[in-house]
C-alpha cells in the first residue's frame, strides 16, 4: 500500500513517513498541492491513500481535496488538521474527505484509521477459504444497483462513483436492512467512534447518499429517518449476491 503525504510541516511529514513505513507501507512526501496533483494526474505513482494537512502554502487543502475528487472518487482521504472547529470538519467533507483527525494528534488513532480505510478499500482481502465469511458485494433494489467493490452505484442506468466513507456507510446501511441504526452506533461502527466525527457529519453523508439513490431526496423512501435516534434502511425485498 503507498501513501502520499501532503504535509509542510518537516517534522510531522518525516514522523508519518517513519511510522507509515515501520508498518510496511510506501511512502512520498510533499508539501504544496500542486506537487501532489501533479502526481496524482499524470499517473507516474499509484496512491491507495492521501494524508492531507488544510493549511498549506498557496493552495488550501480543501482546494486541493475538491480538485482529487474531480478525477477520482476512488482514493480515500484522511486530512490530518490543527483546525478543529465543526464548521472546517463539515466543509473538508464536503469536498470529500474520508476522515478527519485534528492535531496534535495521537499516532495510534491515525495509524488505525489508515488500517480502517485501507480494509474498506480492499474487501476481497478476506480469507478466501471460508465462504461463509465471503463479503456481498453487489445489492440491487428497485432501480438501483451497488457494487461494493467498484464503489459504484447504478440509478436507472446512470453510474455514480462514490468516495471510500461513502461506500463505507452504504453497505452498512445495506447489511444492516430494516434495523434502526443510531447515530452513535454508525459513528462507532463506521467511523470507529472517531472524536472528529460528529452527528452533523453523518447527516451530511445521509444527505449525499440519497440524493443518489432516492427518487426524491425530500422525501426519503430508503434511507429514512427515525426521529431522535438515526437511520433506517427500509428496502426489505433488496436481494444481493
Amino acid at each position: 500500500m503507498r501513501i502520499l503525504i501532503v504535509e509542510d510541516e518537516p517534522s510531522i511529514a518525516d514522523g508519518l513517513k517513519f511510522n507509515f513505513e515501520q508498518e510496511g507501507y510506501e511512502t512520498q512526501v510533499v508539501t504544496d498541492g500542486p506537487t501532489a496533483l501533479a502526481l496524482l494526474l499524470e499517473g507516474q505513482f499509484l496512491f491507495d491513500l492521501i494524508v492531507l494537512d488544510l493549511m498549506l502554502p498557496g493552495m488550501s487543502g480543501y482546494e486541493i481535496c475538491k480538485e482529487i475528487r474531480g478525477f477520482s472518487e476512488n482514493i480515500p482521504v484522511m486530512v490530518l488538521s490543527a483546525r478543529s472547529s465543526s464548521e472546517d470538519k463539515a466543509h473538508a467533507f464536503d469536498c470529500g474527505a474520508d476522515q478527519y483527525v485534528t492535531k496534535p494528534f495521537d499516532l495510534n488513532e491515525v495509524l488505525s484509521r489508515v488500517r480502517n480505510l485501507f480494509k474498506w478499500r480492499s474487501p476481497d482481502n478476506s480469507d478466501t477459504s471460508d465462504a461463509e465469511r465471503q463479503p456481498v458485494h453487489v445489492y440491487q433494489f428497485d432501480d438501483v444497483s451497488v457494487d461494493c467493490r467498484k464503489f459504484q452505484v447504478t440509478v436507472k442506468g446512470e453510474v455514480f462513483t462514490l468516495t471510500t466513507m461513502e461506500m463505507q456507510l452504504l453497505r452498512y446501511f445495506l447489511e444492516n436492512q430494516g434495523m434502526v441504526l443510531s447515530r452513535s452506533r454508525i459513528m462507532e461502527d463506521v467511523w470507529s467512534q472517531s472524536p472528529d466525527i460528529t452527528t452533523r457529519t453523518i447527516d451530511n453523508f445521509v444527505m449525499r447518499l440519497r440524493r443518489i439513490i432516492e427518487p426524491d431526496s425530500s422525501k426519503p423512501k430508503y434511507i429514512v429517518s427515525v426521529r431522535g435516534t438515526g437511520y433506517k434502511f427500509v428496502r426489505e425485498r433488496a436481494v444481493s449476491r
